[in-house]
């Protein structure tokens, strides 16, 4: 298979309470019209994870209460997988344009993990009326705004 490069075109910085994306100063200019959406699509890298034996996991033995004793890593949202790439949707609280810095409500990702792409959230091609999940976690919540109040605490076996 094909090898290849990916550049970060930022990073996500926490400030506090306050989540930010920070672009580089050349991505600047992508940012125009993003504004008119209220969620995007963050690709962001698992930096913390990026370790030759991170990326040697492909199966994980049960990480939600539950789950099967065994879950392949495609199966999960976990960091350790063969290439650490998180995707989060996030809503969008501001950009400041000039400075190229997007004020997010969350994000699941460290200070300056770096960002790999923005992707605005459209339903059109971003939501599932009647997605199918397994039977272990069809009483997770069904949206950003209830996994807000979720107690994720009692899924998890981490």
């Amino acid at each position: 298979m094909k090898s290849f490069y990916v550049n970060p075109v930022g990073e996500i910085r926490v400030r506090g309470g306050e989540m930010l994306i920070e672009l580089g100063k050349k991505y600047i200019p992508a940012l125009k019209e993003l504004n008119s959406f209220s969620h995007v699509n963050v690709l962001w890298w698992f930096d913390g994870f990026d370790t030759e034996e991170a990326r040697s996991h492909l199966e994980s033995p049960q990480p939600y209460k539950n789950a099967p004793d065994i879950i392949g890593v495609f199966a999960t949202r976990s960091p350790v997988r063969p290439n650490p790439i998180a995707l989060t949707t996030v809503q969008i609280f501001d950009i400041d344009f000039e400075e190229g810095v997007i004020q997010i409500a969350y994000i699941d990702a460290d200070d300056r993990s770096p960002v790999l792409d923005l992707k605005p959230y459209t339903p059109s091609l971003d939501r599932v009326e009647q997605p199918q999940v397994p039977e272990w976690c069809k009483h997770w919540p069904k949206s950003i705004e209830e996994s807000a109040v979720f107690d994720w605490g009692k899924e998890f076996n981490f």
